[in-house]
């Protein structure tokens, strides 16, 4: 019973938090420097490893396709099974993972290194909610750099599948049969599925690791093992919550 018990614990701290912080959505205007900065953190420096990342997952996807449908005579179904495959699934979970990796690790170094040198009891006792200024900003930053991320990724995977599809000799078909079947047999529905999934992921990634970055106890021994379980629980929560979000928009 005692795993079980922390498992609910560690589920109601973390709505907790979720709920403290945007008790204090009002300040966040306060807070724009803040804000801004981490969507540089958040954005920006993720935005070369995303790109390289979501372009050869394409790369790959379209090879593996077009080896496959060799056989059966339907290469030019390539583009919308790549499309429709990026934009719904493998876009969303790589930028969530990638995110999970580098900035949920980076996040809950950060901030379990604030709690275990005391700097969060110091914010404490000069007043200062740790939800309002560590919390809030890194929230309010992933809900607006999020969808970027997943959008230019998936864009990234489309070219990356019509320039192997282009290149490669056993499939050798033209960019416009490419993108021609992948306009056809897709909508705008796949593609803000896709963007809504990744939303869920990243605000969920951020809050975790800024829960168990505040939890932590301990000397800086602890630090690493602070960052290690929220990366591994960020991991898990992305592939559970991909199946339930997946079902519920279908």
């Amino acid at each position: 019973m005692k795993p079980l018990t922390a498992v609910f614990e560690h589920i109601g701290g973390v709505v907790l938090l979720l709920l403290r912080s945007l008790g204090y959505a009002p300040t966040l205007r306060y807070q724009f420097p803040r804000f801004i900065e981490q969507c540089y953190l958040i954005g920006y420096n993720s935005l070369p490893i995303v790109t390289i990342l979501t372009f050869f997952i394409g790369s790959v996807l379209a090879l593996q396709s077009g080896y496959s449908m060799e056989n059966f005579g339907a290469k030019q179904f390539i583009g919308s099974l790549v499309g429709l495959s990026v934009s719904r699934e493998l876009g969303p979970v790589m930028v969530a993972i990638l995110i999970a990796g580098r900035v949920g690790s980076a996040i809950t170094a950060e901030l379990a290194s604030m709690k275990v040198y005391q700097e969060v009891d110091a914010l404490i006792t000069m007043n200062i909610p740790p939800e309002r200024i560590l919390v809030l900003p890194r929230l309010a930053a992933i809900f607006v750099m999020m969808p970027v991320l997943t959008l230019i990724g998936i864009i990234c995977g489309w070219y990356g599948g019509a320039l192997i599809c282009q290149y490669t000799h056993f499939i050798s078909i033209d960019s416009e049969t490419y993108f021609a079947a992948l306009k056809r047999y897709m909508d705008w529905k796949d593609i803000t599925d896709g963007l809504l999934k990744a939303e869920f992921f990243g605000f969920v990634i951020v809050l975790v690791c800024c829960y168990i970055g505040l939890n932590t106890r301990g000397g800086p021994r602890e630090i690493g093992a602070s960052v290690t379980k929220a990366v591994v629980t960020s991991l898990i929560l992305i592939l559970v919550l991909d199946y339930f979000v997946t079902k519920a928009l279908i």
